[in-house]
C-alpha cells in the first residue's frame, strides 16, 4: 500500500515577491529557502519560503492585474489573537468564516488579497 499523496508546494505570482515574502515572515514564522544572490536566474525576484513542511513560490507577475488562480489555503496556528496583532501591523485583520464552514476559524489574506484560512482545531478536528 502506498501514502496518499501530500500538498508540499503552493506558488503565488505576485507584482512584488520581495514584500509578500516579509509578510509570511513576520505572519506566519516562514523562512526563506533563496536570497537574492542564490537565485537561479540573477534577474528572478522569484522568493522560496517553507514552514518546515510546505514550500511557498513567490513568483514575480510583470503583467497589471490579477489572473485567475489560487481560491485559498490555509494556516494551522496554535493563538488566533496572536496572528490578529501580527496582521494588524500590514493593516489586515481575521474575519471570522461562516458556522457552516468547520474547517477554519477565522480567514484573511496577505498583502495581494490572496486568502487564507486560520485554524486552530484544524480540517481532522
Amino acid at each position: 500500500m502506498t501514502d496518499t499523496p501530500k500538498i508540499r508546494h503552493l506558488a503565488i505570482i505576485t507584482l512584488d515577491p520581495e514584500r509578500l515574502a516579509k509578510y509570511y515572515e513576520k505572519v506566519f514564522g516562514m523562512t526563506r529557502l533563496t536570497r537574492p544572490s542564490e537565485r537561479p536566474k540573477p534577474s528572478s525576484k522569484a522568493v522560496f519560503m517553507t514552514d518546515g513542511y510546505l514550500t511557498l513560490a513567490l513568483l514575480e507577475n510583470k503583467a497589471e492585474g490579477k489572473a485567475p488562480g489560487l481560491n485559498h489555503f490555509g494556516f494551522q496556528i496554535d493563538d488566533q489573537e496572536d496572528i490578529a496583532r501580527k496582521l494588524a501591523e500590514f493593516s489586515l485583520a481575521p474575519t471570522k468564516r461562516p458556522d457552516d464552514r468547520p474547517y477554519a476559524e477565522t480567514r484573511t489574506t496577505d498583502p495581494d488579497g490572496n486568502n487564507i484560512d486560520l485554524a486552530v482545531r484544524g480540517f481532522g478536528a
